[in-house]
């Protein structure tokens, strides 16, 4: 039986591209698509996949919720972020988040193959971009890197300029929950304002 596929990025053209080079190999097939975080996790609940292909930046709910609930319902589910950030700005939190792999959508064809073939077994992917990341020391790493997995999901909404209250509503949790996030995202970088904490983003090429 072919590997079981669901992509989910906001491109029309991306998931095209995606599908008419998966149809190409036998052992893989693209079982559904999905255009954003939402319709994601419901074919995730519904349906049976062996490997997720997911993009980070997407309307509403990004890459990084979609994987925190899907690690909550179906903790096995193997998933690979294929995504248009450099893989030296996000591959650490995406791999803290549960991902089984990270490429880059500048990748080639035939890596982006090898990729859903290791995944898609349970197997862990490390572009030749990543790799070295897993030898970083703590005091290598980036502000942005020295948050914890909630904390990073928060930090991109702040960045994309998302309020509390839309940030509570989105991950069901309070209002004042939210903030205090924020509070510990801000000290731990250092950072004064949600629009240093923009720029930061912008700058380092998270969003």
């Amino acid at each position: 039986m072919p590997s079981r596929i669901l992509l989910v990025d906001d491109h029309q053209i991306t998931r095209s591209g995606l599908a008419q080079l998966i149809a190409e190999y036998d052992d893989l097939t693209v079982a559904a698509e999905a255009s954003d975080g939402d319709e994601a996790i419901r074919l995730i609940r519904q349906t049976a996949f062996d490997v997720v292909i997911l993009d980070i930046s997407m309307p509403g709910k990004n890459g990084i919720d979609v994987m925190r609930i899907t690690k909550q319902i179906k903790p096995e589910m193997n998933i690979l972020v294929l995504s248009g950030h450099p893989g030296t700005q996000y591959a650490i939190n995406v791999f803290r988040s549960g991902a089984n792999g990270y490429l880059g959508k500048d990748a080639a064809p035939a890596e982006i193959i090898k990729a859903i073939r290791m995944v898609a077994r349970g197997r862990r992917y490390l572009s030749e971009e990543t790799a070295g990341l897993a030898l970083l020391n703590p005091t290598d790493k980036k502000l942005h890197e020295t948050l914890s997995e909630r904390e990073f999901q928060i930090f991109l909404k702040l960045a994309d300029g998302q309020g509390l209250t839309a940030i509570a509503d989105a991950l069901n949790l309070s209002v004042k929950t939210v903030s205090t996030h924020r509070a510990r995202v801000m000290l731990k970088m250092n950072l004064q304002s949600n629009a240093e904490l923009t720029y930061y983003a912008i700058k380092n090429a998270l969003i």
